[in-house]
């Protein structure tokens, strides 16, 4: 991703534009949490709906660890967006098993996902080598993520629900790649790292893919039942300190806000949109019920905002001159906000 040069000590106008955000930012606070938690948590779902969710969520987490091996987080994360309705960024060396993964998530179920002529109209689209992908390529995606239709001509045609993309991406040999946009990467949901795997797990690499036994999962939901699934999971009640404690995260990514770690206010050019927020609270409710809880807590929050804000987070010149991760910089968030 291309960044311009600037210096340490901001300019006049950036400072006036990142308060003008961030003023804005505060004005859409509460309506961006009304809007992510929508007229569900009217309806609240009852324990039937909950043992369906838990039941279903444990057999498809089951599926696809006993196929992908070694990936147990990664697997949880993507489920957690999964269940939020939400797209997932998926970034790791190759032979790791991003797109093995992404195969499984759609096995056994193609008596109920119907694939339509054109790429992007189906269920769960893979964009594999994303940043392979042309500028123009990346950008007819922007509609269909944000807007689930696609404009052909005259026509706006919607896309089959569910509608998930799952894309790759290789952060080695970047000749000839099209890094994603801002714009782009802030329509993922999440964006997980997918990490190398253990010596015990490449062990079982070795059984289960170079002998003659086939692993294939099993169909565990349809696309009806995991659209009900989605639902249950947005009916998840969220306290209200739990809300402004997912704020404070959110405004603690912003330079020029005052609670800011002095690690953000040095290395952040830009902090995390709206969409953070709502990926901070729609996963946290996943979470929850992944955990067996009804309630959202603190600690779900903190759990989910390593792969929700960190490829939000827009490093300057000097971040990126001396090295430094969204990881380091979201754990000091995590550390310094308030939880009170």
């Amino acid at each position: 991703m291309a960044h311009k040069s600037e210096s340490t000590s901001p300019q006049i106008g950036v400072e006036t534009s990142n308060e003008i955000q961030l003023e804005e930012l505060n004005q859409q606070i509460a309506s961006d949490v009304s809007i992510t938690e929508s007229k569900a948590e009217t309806e609240q779902p009852g324990e039937a709906d909950i043992e369906m969710f838990m039941h279903i969520a444990q057999q498809l987490e089951s599926e696809l660890c006993s196929i992908v091996v070694g990936q147990e987080r990664v697997i949880r994360e993507l489920l957690l967006a999964l269940f939020a309705g939400g797209h997932v960024l998926l970034e790791g060396v190759p032979g790791l098993g991003k797109t093995l993964l992404v195969r499984t998530q759609s096995a056994g179920s193609r008596r109920v996902f119907s694939f339509q002529p054109g790429p992007i109209f189906a269920n769960i689209v893979l964009a594999d080598e994303i940043n392979r992908a042309t500028p123009k390529t990346q950008s007819a995606l922007l509609e269909g993520m944000q807007e689930h239709t696609v404009s052909v001509g005259d026509a706006t045609r919607p896309l089959p629900r569910p509608f998930f993309v799952l894309g790759t991406q290789n952060p080695l040999e970047m000749e000839g790649t099209y890094p994603l946009p801002e714009a782009q990467l802030d329509r993922f949901l999440l964006k997980v790292l997918v990490s190398f795997p253990k010596a015990k797990d490449l062990m079982q690499i070795i059984d289960t893919t170079v002998g003659t036994q086939t692993l294939q999962a099993k169909q565990v939901a349809s696309g009806e039942q995991l659209m009900h699934l989605i639902k249950t999971a947005r009916a998840v009640p969220v306290a209200t300190h739990v809300k402004e404690y997912a704020v404070r995260l959110l405004l603690a990514t912003h330079p020029a806000q005052e609670d800011a770690p002095d690690s953000v206010r040095k290395y952040v050019r830009y902090g995390a949109s709206p969409r953070g927020l709502q990926a901070l609270i729609m996963t946290g409710k996943v979470r929850a019920l992944l955990e067996g809880r009804y309630n959202v807590s603190l600690e779900d929050l903190q759990n989910v905002a390593f792969p929700s804000l960190r490829h939000r987070i827009i490093l300057n010149f000097d971040g990126l001159a001396d090295g430094v991760i969204a990881e380091d910089l979201i754990e000091t968030i995590v550390e310094e906000t308030s939880t009170s």
